[in-house]
């Protein structure tokens, strides 16, 4: 079994989607032998945001050459994901959505005729097979009935993308609050760090 582990904080040793992403896989990997990780660091490797020189070769147009290198990182890494049956997310919320790393990353999953498909009913998902777990931080609270609640654009927004491509029970483990203070950070990276530890195997 293949497991994809990608994480999108820029902070580095200091993020709690970081520390949360990992110890979900961890959790996996303990649970499952066997288990055969991969792990993509979109903070490390970047991928270019998409041009109208992107989706021109997307439509058999020849790219150009400073394009190349790039066209074949996002080839990689959509084989990377439909390759996966488990994918974990490390996603903290920046400005009340997700980083741009990871909409780029996005943007090379989400692919019609690989990942989704339009027929006579509509848009059809084709990655449903798939079990997706995200990691999401968040400064503040912005759950059901909060004051912030409609100012929430990570978990909303990633809920309907994996949605999208057939992917309908995505798992969140969150940890809010972790700007309020430092009492709230250490209680909402323990409370995350528990359901990370408590997740049903593979």
């Amino acid at each position: 079994m293949k497991l994809l582990h990608i994480d999108s904080s820029v902070l580095g040793p200091h993020s709690v989607s970081r520390q949360v992403s990992a110890a979900i896989v961890e959790r996996l990997r303990q649970s499952t032998p066997g288990l055969d990780v991969s792990y993509r660091d979109l903070t490390l490797t970047p991928l270019a945001h998409l041009t109208g020189s992107h989706l021109a070769a997307g439509q058999g147009a020849t790219p150009d050459a400073s394009l190349r290198e790039d066209i074949a990182a996002g080839q990689t890494v959509l084989e990377e994901f439909l390759a996966a049956e488990i994918i974990v997310l490390g996603a903290p919320m920046y400005n009340f959505t997700i980083p741009s790393q990871l909409k780029a990353w996005i943007d090379r999953i989400l692919v019609a005729g690989k990942t989704f498909k339009y027929g006579a009913q509509g848009v059809e998902g084709l990655a449903g097979n798939k079990r997706v777990i995200v990691a999401i931080s968040r400064g503040g609270f912005y759950g059901p009935g909060t004051p912030a609640a409609v100012g929430e654009h990570l978990e909303t927004y990633l809920r309907w993308v994996f949605g999208f491509i057939g992917i309908k029970n995505p798992e969140f483990i969150s940890a809010d609050g972790i700007q309020v203070g430092p009492e709230h950070r250490e209680k909402a990276v323990a409370g995350a760090l528990k359901a990370a530890s408590d997740l049903s195997a593979a």
